[in-house]
């Protein structure tokens, strides 16, 4: 479970860096960034996948490959484009807040799974990443406007598009979990490749419908300057968030518990807040300060929670490798 947890925490320190490309990005529209990204990401995990493509395929079922394009659809294609939006329309503190509600929407999703800690007990670590949150909600809106000069409109736009990239990755999170731990035919860095070559492969076909439509794609005419750093940065995204950060996440996933693995999440919001404090040149304010300690302190107290019900259970592998035998 400790190795789960770090895996946990290491996928979140790459997962962070998805909110700052937006922003280094505001004249690409979030379609052609989500198109950008996960080509990038096919063409990594496509090289991945080579020196082990028969094996991957005579193992690889319709039930797999199906499942494979839910998950990559909700969970990065529809996910990423919502979250760029919301960044453009918002910016990025109360993007990450309001996708930071995922350890509690996925806890509660996963509450009657097995290994899953009884709720009651997880009520006080759950009200600390709530405050947590609450204290980054009141510090944004209360010291200044995420987006001056926005309109209610575009500001309820910017929500709404927050909103909806949360509904997608807390179906994704728990959809993902259930299936890892379902399935033993395919290691955590076997089905993120799997899974990068189907993102990629979609990714390459949204890329078809827009450049079909051209207006979408970027905000003015650009410098080719400007296309050397969105391709550069969707290179880094595709090779640290998207193929290391998924594998690290699926590690994670096939060790813990959805009730702890939901918990893990909120170390993407809290890289996300520290990449953005580097990115503006400051340092926490006092309310940042006091929200991620709590965030901190939640987390810690759920995985104590969780290590008293696992002491001398089985993991996922032991018991995969034990029903192999």
């Amino acid at each position: 479970m400790q190795r789960g947890v770090a895996y946990g925490v290491m996928a979140g320190a790459l997962w962070g860096m998805v909110f700052l490309v937006p922003r280094m990005l505001p004249d690409f529209s979030p379609l052609l960034l989500s198109a950008g990204r996960y080509v990038m990401y096919g063409i990594v995990s496509l090289a991945a996948a080579l020196p082990m493509a028969r094996p991957l395929l005579t193992r690889l079922t319709r039930a797999d490959l199906v499942a494979l394009v839910k998950l990559a659809l909700a969970g990065n294609l529809l996910y990423y484009i919502l979250l760029t939006s919301a960044v453009h329309l918002i910016g990025i503190a109360p993007s990450s807040l309001i996708v930071g509600v995922l350890p509690v929407t996925v806890t509660l999703l996963g509450r009657r799974d097995h290994g899953a800690v009884p709720l009651a007990r997880l009520a006080w670590p759950l009200a600390m990443v709530v405050a947590g949150i609450a204290c980054i909600n009141v510090d944004v809106f209360t010291t200044a406007s995420s987006a001056a000069g926005a309109s209610v409109l575009t500001k309820l736009l910017g929500v709404a598009c927050a909103a909806g990239a949360l509904a997608c990755w807390s179906w994704f999170a728990v959809e993902n979990a259930r299936y890892l731990q379902r399935q033993t035919h395919f290691s955590g860095n076997e089905w993120s490749v799997l899974w990068g070559v189907v993102t990629g492969a979609l990714g390459a076909a949204l890329w078809l419908v827009i450049a079909g439509l051209p207006s979408v794609a970027v905000q003015s005419p650009l410098a080719e300057a400007h296309w050397h750093s969105f391709w550069l940065l969707n290179l880094g995204l595709a090779i640290g968030a998207s193929w290391l950060g998924n594998g690290l996440w699926n590690a994670a996933s096939k060790r813990l518990p959805l009730t702890l693995s939901g918990q893990m999440i909120v170390f993407e919001t809290l890289f996300a807040l520290l990449y953005g404090f580097i990115y503006d040149h400051r340092l926490p304010r006092p309310l940042e300060m006091a929200a991620i300690a709590l965030l901190v302190a939640g987390v810690s107290w759920s995985v104590r929670q969780h290590a008293d019900d696992d002491a001398g259970a089985p993991s996922i592998e032991d018991k995969a490798q034990a029903s192999a035998h």
